[in-house]
């Protein structure tokens, strides 16, 4: 009886215990599993979080440079555009409106040669006409004097020439520092100065150089500007205003 007693009291207790541990262990498994895995997939999620963030942020900035500026709207070239290119300078943007000029009054010029020291003083236009004979002097007066060499002369220029005078209310002697240019001697001087033109306008016997005594030079190229008849150049260190009948230009 005692030993029956006895081994159930060991069988008791060996059961207990074993039932103690599997208690144990399992909580403490199932706490360590659960703590485990939510914070593995909290951390998941906040790294998949993060990298859907930075992908979208890459590809945003991505798309934003491919956009770029519209290019901008080029204006259209125009004959007068080229023209004014080609002959040097820049032709105006828009035309502004000439002055009211005087169409009925005789044309008379007096001028100095300041290269040669001549001088002239002819009406080469009256009565609605130019006259053959004061324009015949005219193209001797605006010759190439370091050649001889002289040309038809363009009357345009000479009215440029006048109408820019009355504009500026000078009715003094006008000094032409240059006129009619052989080629040879315009080749010399673009070869010595880099202000000439190797394929000026005066070559083409319709381009002048002026100065008015006591006039302001800019007052001149403003006046000759207004007129809006050919290029206007402005030398104000050299003291003299260019015209000419070429392309509508500035310089």
């Amino acid at each position: 009886m005692r030993r029956i007693l006895l081994s159930a009291a060991i069988t008791l207790a060996v059961a207990g215990t074993a039932f103690a541990q599997t208690t144990a262990t399992g909580v403490s498994e199932t706490k360590i599993v659960r703590g485990a895995s939510s914070a593995t997939t909290t951390h998941k999620t906040t790294t998949a979080a993060a990298k859907s963030a930075s992908h979208a942020v890459h590809k945003v900035a991505a798309v934003q440079s491919v956009v770029r500026k519209p290019a901008p709207v080029r204006q259209p070239t125009t004959p007068q555009s080229l023209r004014g290119s080609r002959y040097g300078g820049f032709a105006p943007s828009a035309p502004i409106e000439p002055p009211q000029l005087d169409t009925t009054s005789p044309r008379s010029l007096s001028m100095v040669n300041v290269n040669s020291g001549e001088t002239i003083s002819v009406t080469y236009w009256s009565d609605g006409s130019y006259r053959r004979d004061a324009l015949d002097q005219l193209n001797h007066f605006l010759r190439d004097v370091k050649t001889g060499e002289q040309t038809e002369m363009d009357p345009l220029v000479l009215d440029v020439l006048w109408q820019t005078m009355q504009l500026c209310d000078y009715h003094g002697t006008v000094e032409v520092l240059s006129a009619y240019r052989s080629p040879e001697t315009n080749a010399w001087l673009a070869s010595v100065s880099r202000g000439v033109a190797r394929d000026s306008q005066h070559m083409n016997g319709n381009a002048m150089d002026i100065r008015f005594p006591g006039v302001p030079v800019y007052k001149i190229r403003q006046a000759a500007r207004s007129l809006q008849m050919g290029g206007v150049g402005f030398y104000p260190r050299s003291g003299f205003v260019h015209l000419d009948t070429g392309p509508i230009r500035y310089w």
